[in-house]
């Protein structure tokens, strides 16, 4: 099965709904949940994603939600090599890269693609990674 590292922006584009993205991150969400992919994330996503959330929310909802969202995807480890890396760079997206590394991920799903420049796995977006997939 393979194995791709979620930046948060995928995650707020489900749990918010956002316009425009919501569609394509359910529909990519929905490989997870058919067990055709294994999702992984940062504790960091989950931490901005309760403070994004929770301005738009009642926060028992933002928790909630949080909580069946954390029984679709595997929670990155994060240790003192992937902090010395991101410190190198762009601390946040630092972070998500190098655990997508460290974790073995054979790539990032992101709608920001620019923050993840001269990466050794591929950088693709969730209508991307779904066209290459399907």
């Amino acid at each position: 099965m393979k194995k791709v590292f979620v930046d948060t922006n995928i995650v707020l584009d489900l749990l918010s709904q956002r316009t425009g993205f919501f569609e394509v991150s359910q529909d990519f969400f929905t490989y997870a949940i058919d067990n055709k992919i294994k999702l992984v994330v940062s504790t960091l996503t989950f931490a901005n994603t309760h403070d994004i959330l929770k301005e738009q929310l009642k926060l028992n909802k933002v928790r909630s939600s949080l909580r069946k969202f954390k029984t679709l995807v595997e929670i990155a480890s994060f240790n003192d090599k992937i902090l010395e890396l991101a410190l190198e760079e762009d601390f946040e997206d630092g972070i998500q890269y190098y655990a997508a590394i460290e974790n073995s991920c054979e790539a990032i799903i992101t709608r920001n693609k620019k923050d993840f420049k001269g990466s050794i796995i591929p950088i693709l977006s969730a209508k991307e990674y779904l066209s290459l997939i399907s």
